[in-house]
């Protein structure tokens, strides 16, 4: 790993030189492989160390989006001692671990642009700070693939892919078919009734298709109105795996409720990373990331800064 005065230099050599980062509030959009270093690694790695790169999910495709574009996609935890603050969030000298879903376009052997979603909100949770209300899911540190076969280094067999993608956007054009919400007997054409689906914190994970009905999708459903698909920048998909992301996928109305938010008129985005592993003619598990932070930022509530406030007084 990279010492500290080392990141710019390394994210240089691997790097296009109109390099473009996507994060997650409070990052957002950046260009240039400095500005990625000095505003998200640097305070990063001076806040959390030493790091491991603790990777579940490791694959590769053709961008179903334009045909064109190839990206690889990495998911995992970033764990490391949380020794200085960061955001906001007080440091407690215990191990921590940040979940995140990287997805990265690459050109000519180089990085040409990077989307990185990470939870923050669960790093917060690990310290001891609950800036949410009580989520409807489950709480953990997030597992990887149960069969233990999501590090794709290896070429795998175009028809398995092909398999996969078809399965997913089966699932996707059911879903924005019908108000971005299935009826159970939709679910299960596509999914199998044991299915897992890993949502980010502050919503949790849930367990079979019942258990998802009660602990996510209704309760998205009640509390966000309007709610129109956009589309993604990727997705991709290789053996039994796929994935996606979008910028935003969503828009919606709080209707209230969720998040235990109040009805508000204003529309607002939400940016969702989905990656999935098929079980044979289904889909069974389901790592969702959403940048919970930016979709309450823009109903009012800063979750970082208030934080930060309560904890210096």
């Amino acid at each position: 790993m990279s010492s500290l005065d080392g990141i710019n230099q390394v994210l240089r050599k691997y790097t296009d030189e109109n390099y473009h980062f996507r994060g997650m509030h409070p990052f957002y959009e950046l260009a240039g492989s400095d500005s990625v270093a000095e505003i998200f690694w640097k305070p990063f790695r001076r806040a959390i160390k030493p790091i491991q790169r603790r990777q579940d999910i490791f694959f590769a495709g053709l961008n179903d989006v334009d045909n064109k574009t190839e990206w690889v996609c990495s998911m995992g935890h970033l764990m490391g001692l949380f020794d200085n603050d960061w955001l906001g969030i007080k440091a407690n000298h215990k191990m921590v671990f940040l979940r995140y879903a990287e997805f990265n376009r690459i050109a000519k052997g180089k990085i040409a642009e990077t989307a990185l979603f990470c939870d923050i909100i669960s790093v917060m949770k690990q310290v001891g700070v609950n800036p949410l209300p009580l989520q409807t899911g489950t709480e953990f540190i997030t597992p990887g693939p149960r069969r233990h076969d999501g590090l794709l280094f290896d070429k795998n067999d175009h028809k398995e892919s092909q398999k996969t993608l078809d399965l997913v956007n089966q699932m996707r054009l059911d879903l924005t078919g019908s108000d971005l919400h299935s009826s159970k007997d939709e679910l299960r054409k596509t999914w199998l009734n044991e299915m897992i689906w890993f949502g980010p914190s502050g919503i949790g994970a849930t367990y079979t298709i019942d258990r998802y009905e009660e602990q996510h999708q209704g309760p998205f459903q009640k509390g966000l109105d309007n709610t129109k698909f956009h589309g993604h920048v990727c997705r991709i998909a290789e053996d039994k795996y796929a994935g996606w992301f979008g910028w935003p996928n969503l828009t919606m109305n709080p209707s209230g409720g969720f998040l235990g938010l109040p009805k508000t008129e204003k529309t607002v985005e939400m940016r969702v990373v989905d990656i999935y592993r098929r079980d044979g003619e289904k889909l069974a598990e389901n790592w969702i990331f959403i940048d919970l932070l930016y979709f309450l930022m823009q109903q009012g509530v800063d979750v970082l800064g208030r934080t930060e406030k309560i904890l210096r007084h």
